[in-house]
């Protein structure tokens, strides 16, 4: 079996008792049982270890950037006018480079507040930068070979045909920007576990069954995606 690179990232804030880090935990386990020594596993908290938030000399080197067209990592620090635009790409180059390296992207994502948490969007912010993800002499995707696996975990229900269905600005959100990346439908992989307050929350009482259901449902999913990718 060839080598193969899984990037993990966790996103939630709860260190324990986090139905998205137990699900990314099981996934990971059963990737590296199955790829062996040489696999590898990079794995970055995101709550833990934030991201830095992009500044404006992140904006302005990126609009300069963008009016060459796309270009190597490397050319890219040759445009930088200030320290404050070299900071800029050397806190984003390595993010950038370690996801156009992974094979696999892991990614663990709690709803809050609909969407997906600070520290996420942060290194979504970050890795954004133009052209990362295009290869200047073809023109070619480079993230079209990427899987992505996203476990998404909700403390209520968001399900097609529940009250809340609209609310769910989390899945819509990371969809169109994995595809917008260059991500292919076909390599995006959602998995879901929904109602995971429902023991805690008075609103939620009495859909217990309806979580565990849940939740199994997304231990199986993880266990099976985990088998193939």
């Amino acid at each position: 079996m060839t080598s193969a690179t899984l990037l993990h990232l966790d996103s939630g804030i709860s260190p324990t008792g986090s139905v998205s880090r137990t699900l990314t935990d099981r996934f990971a386990a059963t990737w590296r049982a199955r790829h062996g020594d040489a696999a590898r596993h990079r794995y970055r908290d995101l709550a833990a270890d934030p991201v830095p938030a992009v500044g404006a000399a992140y904006d302005t080197l990126g609009r300069r950037t963008e009016r060459k067209g796309p270009l190597p990592p490397e050319d890219v620090a040759a445009l930088a006018e200030n320290p404050d635009e070299v900071r800029e790409w050397a806190l984003s180059r390595p993010l950038i480079e370690e996801l156009r390296a992974a094979d696999t992207l892991l990614l663990g994502s709690p709803m809050y507040n609909f969407t997906v948490s600070t520290g996420l969007k942060a290194w979504i912010d970050r890795v954004s930068f133009p052209g990362a993800y295009v290869d200047p002499d073809t023109g070619a995707r480079l993230l079209r070979d990427t899987r992505v696996v996203v476990v998404a975990v909700r403390g209520g229900g968001y399900g097609p045909g529940t009250p809340r269905e609209h609310f769910d600005f989390q899945l819509p959100y990371l969809r169109a920007y994995f595809g917008a990346l260059g991500v292919t439908a076909a390599h995006l992989h959602v998995v879901t576990a929904e109602l995971t307050r429902a023991a805690d929350v008075p609103a939620l009482n009495g859909l217990e069954p309806l979580a565990a259901e849940s939740l199994a449902a997304a231990e199986a999913a993880v266990d099976e995606l985990a088998a193939v990718l």
